[in-house]
């Protein structure tokens, strides 16, 4: 019986030990919903192409601090290449945050 408790003891702290606890960062995400009531203001609509090695605003390349100085405000609709990672998206949500008057729509 004792050796059964020491097992249990070495395995409660291998794994309190190899855990981590440390809390993440988290962006808000919300999806669009269809059949909203259209706004009768015009607000100005970019759209983003990200991929793995490319960043285009409205057809023209642009880097990443580029793009968070240039849209201040309006709807940014952003398209994913088949090779960008969830890490460049997280990149250009954490650049685009915080901001009044800015929405970003990441498409599917």
């Amino acid at each position: 019986m004792t050796p059964l408790i020491d097992v249990i003891f070495l395995l409660l702290l291998f794994f309190m030990l190899s855990s981590t606890f440390s809390s993440f960062g988290e962006i808000e995400l919300s999806q669009a919903t269809g059949g909203a009531a259209t706004s009768q203001t015009t607000s100005e609509r970019v759209f983003v192409q990200l991929g793995a090695d490319r960043l285009t605003l409205n057809g023209a390349s642009i880097t990443l601090d580029e793009l968070a100085a240039q849209v201040e405000t309006g709807k940014v609709l952003v398209s994913l290449d088949a090779d960008a990672t969830a890490q460049h998206v997280v990149d250009l949500l954490v650049r685009m945050r915080g901001r009044d008057g800015l929405t970003v729509t990441v498409l599917e």
